[in-house]
């Protein structure tokens, strides 16, 4: 399926009927939102805001993301612009330092670390190449990095141009944050056989017992948070 990109959108426009359309055809057709964008003319992260706030990739629809907007935009009131602000550079990199530092001391290795903060705070994903010139590392490290994070799932990878680029999902904490509780699933299940197998009666049972009961009330309220925050991250508005 071929998606022909309109002439020239106006930057900062607003989509059209007709580009909603075309993102629905892409989505159906399996096209990852990279290409979508490509194809339109439009920034991934247009592609990827106005999917996540109409439905997701799986309930997207061209008519109803429409009327949406359309009804947001009645109920909106409206505000002067604002001036356009790019932070100064030496902001940014003072940010992307206490992040780095910050991830590394909740448990992320630097180098992962670094990667994960420069895909977070791009756009539109980086090539292995492009994050060796700006991070000033060698291709080397960025992939050990790269391929560290893809196997926690924080980062994917799409082919582009025969060039995979690495990027990071909207939804990416949800994803992460399903893994977790998965992980106390399976910390209560083990507890709760060890207390059964030693006898809820004797220290160590008690100890398992209890240690069973607390990881399945942690993944009892986790699923339910999760799940509470992913609806309304992908509630219109």
């Amino acid at each position: 399926m071929k998606l022909n990109a309109p002439a020239e959108p106006t930057p900062g426009s607003r989509l059209t009927y007709d580009e909603r359309r075309r993102i629905a055809a892409g989505l159906t057709a399996g096209l990852p939102y990279a290409e979508i964008a490509r194809r339109l003319g439009r920034p991934r992260s247009t592609i990827s805001r106005e999917v996540a706030r109409n439905g997701g990739p799986r309930h997207y629809r061209a008519h109803h993301a429409q009327r949406a907007t359309a009804w947001r935009a009645r109920r909106r009131p409206k505000r002067p612009p604002r001036p356009d602000r790019t932070p100064p550079p030496a902001e940014i990199h003072d940010f992307e330092e206490r992040f780095v530092a910050m991830a590394v001391r909740t448990g992320l290795p630097p180098m992962p670390a670094r990667v994960l903060v420069c895909l977070l705070t791009g756009d539109d994903g980086l090539t292995a190449a492009e994050l060796a010139a700006r991070l000033r590392v060698s291709p080397a490290s960025v992939s050990k990095a790269v391929n560290w994070l893809e196997r926690l799932g924080l980062i994917r990878r799409e082919r582009h141009d025969r060039r995979d680029r690495y990027l990071v999902d909207d939804h990416i904490w949800y994803q992460t944050c399903q893994a977790s509780i998965r992980s106390t699933e399976m910390w209560a299940d083990l507890a709760r056989q060890g207390a059964a197998l030693l006898d809820a009666g004797t220290r160590a049972g008690a100890r398992l017992d209890t240690m069973g009961r607390f990881f399945h009330f942690l993944h009892q309220d986790m699923l339910q948070a999760a799940d509470h925050w992913h609806r309304v991250l992908a509630r219109p508005g």
